[in-house]
């Protein structure tokens, strides 16, 4: 198998798997920032809500990038 597929299968998985993994604690989190909207607790909560946003939106380019990639490299 080639280097190349290879890191785009596990980097697509891995991906895959730990963002839903991760799921169910975010969505806890946004719904205890809706419930307590004065909680001084809500800015850490939210900040870790926007940066799982921004990696899974990372993750989804960069996969995308590699999906590209890999039809380009076997099939241009």
């Amino acid at each position: 198998m080639d280097l190349l597929l290879l890191i785009t299968i596990v980097i697509i998985i891995t991906g895959f798997v730990v963002l839903v993994s991760m799921k169910k604690g975010m969505e806890s989190k946004v719904a205890f920032i809706k419930a307590n909207p004065e909680d001084e607790e809500n800015t850490t909560k939210a900040n870790s809500v926007i940066w799982w946003i921004v990696s899974a939106t990372g993750w989804g380019i960069v996969s995308m990038i590699l999906v590209v990639w890999c039809f380009n490299y076997y099939f241009g």
